[in-house]
């Protein structure tokens, strides 16, 4: 059968596709650890070639005859061909460069290639467990990082590195909010799947985890996974009645909230964001959140740069933003190409006094960044890749909820195009989509014994 497949003994040196699927994933959430012990830096990019490797594998020798398994994958595949080409198009318009349009589309496509990956595999239920098991220790290896870091060598309180409590994404600018996102998201699958772990010790690991986004100061963090949970909630919204008594219940919580955060000293810092005079048409916060939206299109040359932006890695996303500057020395023989607009953005950041208060305020966010380098098109096929996902994957609430955690988080800053997180999110997801089929198969064999 095919579902046994990983589970044939294999001959000696032989790599399942789980775990080069799982070695894929590692080179996402470990590589500012590695670096740190002086691995070269080009060890960032390699999870860009181990996840489209182990994609491949496993598409090229997987024989699933599941109809339903074989029809998701080849509409996701379908999507991530025509959002690469879209990306090209917007390259060709705009000159960018080759290496602008593989590392653009790879940051963008890179979780739905693993989710792809992921609904793929002919798991069993050993292999399902022994996946699930290492992205949860990955998970609290990141937590217990962040614990070192700021209990045993008090790395917050170095001056300059105040934001420096990162779990597993040391040295790296957002890696703060990377933590923390990896962190709650590990949090709210752990609390909902570990059905066999007692209550009380699911609610440590909760308090753990949201322990680790007050001191890393990662405020946007619980903003998105509230936002996330109010998109859910909107969107299976069927009784008025109750969706009265909620709205009720969330306005009473978030006075309670608000209570906390003047009272409170760990909750203090989020009344950066309670002033309602930088909001409004006029507002300081308002003017920099959508700088991008009136600075990009003065450099549009053609009708067609609404469709398809000023290109990939050209405006407001990870890679126009600052990883093209930051790789500029090892991209740049390679032929990237680097567009103005992107140092315009941040001086309206570096003008503004709301510039260094939150990344809330931010203009450098991920669904700017889609509509700056690609265009309508570009936003609009991302949509269609994640709706295949929406509509055929999150086959769970808790999927539906993470990803809706993400697109909440889209419009903060850049984890659309965060590897280490939308990987693990891609892997939360497509393990509540194996979980369900696992399940289903279980039954069904007990069912006929």
């Amino acid at each position: 059968m095919t579902t046994q497949l990983e589970a044939v003994s294999k001959p000696k040196g032989y790599v399942t596709n789980s775990n080069l699927t799982l070695f894929g994933i590692g080179t996402a959430l470990f590589p500012r650890v590695l670096t740190a012990l002086k691995i070269p830096s080009p060890i960032n990019f390699l999870h860009f070639v181990m996840i489209p490797l182990a994609c491949g594998s496993v598409l090229f020798k997987s024989r699933s005859k599941d109809p339903k398994q074989v029809a998701i994958s080849k509409g996701i595949l379908l999507s991530l061909f025509l959002f690469l080409i879209v990306v090209v198009a917007s390259a060709l318009l705009n000159d960018a460069g080759l290496v602008n349009v593989i590392l653009d589309y790879l940051l963008l496509a890179e979780p739905f290639i693993l989710i792809l990956t992921i609904v793929s595999i002919p798991m069993t239920t050993e292999s399902y467990q022994s996946f699930r098991k290492w992205i949860l220790q990955a998970a609290l290896i990141n937590m217990l990082f962040a614990y070192v870091q700021k209990y045993v060598f008090k790395m917050d309180k170095l001056i300059g590195l105040e934001d420096n409590v990162k779990g597993l994404f040391i040295g790296q600018g957002a890696g703060h909010v990377l933590g923390g996102s990896v962190a709650m998201t590990f949090a709210v699958y752990y609390f909902v799947t570990a059905k066999t772990k007692p209550l009380w010790f699911r609610i440590a690991i909760v308090l753990a985890c949201f322990n680790q986004i007050l001191i890393s100061d990662t405020k946007q963090v619980l903003l998105s996974f509230i936002v996330g949970y109010i998109l859910l909630y909107l969107v299976n919204v069927k009784d008025f009645g109750k969706t009265l008594m909620y709205l009720i219940l969330g306005f009473v919580l978030i006075s309670i909230f608000l209570w906390a955060c003047y009272n409170i000293e760990a909750l203090q810092p989020y009344t950066v964001w309670i002033r309602p005079e930088i909001y409004g048409p006029d507002g300081e916060a308002t003017l920099l959140k959508f700088a991008t939206f009136r600075l990009v299109p003065q450099h549009f040359h053609s009708p067609l740069n609404w469709f398809l932006g000023l290109g990939p890695g050209h405006t407001v996303g990870r890679l126009g933003g600052w990883m093209l500057e930051s790789y500029w020395n090892l991209l740049a023989p390679l032929g990237a190409t680097m567009h103005p607009v992107s140092k315009e953005i941040w001086r309206a950041v570096a003008a503004s006094w709301l510039g260094d208060q939150s990344s809330l305020f931010s203009p450098l966010f991920g669904w700017a960044g889609i509509w700056g380098d690609l265009g309508i098109l570009g936003l609009a096929m991302y949509f269609y890749m994640a709706f295949l996902v929406w509509h055929h994957v999150c086959v769970t609430e808790l999927s539906k909820y993470l990803m809706l955690t993400v697109f909440a988080f889209g419009l903060v800053f850049s984890q659309l195009e965060e590897p280490g997180y939308t990987l693990f999110v891609a892997s939360m997801i497509g393990l509540g989509w194996q979980d369900q089929k696992i399940t289903l198969q279980n039954e069904l064999t007990k069912s006929f014994k």
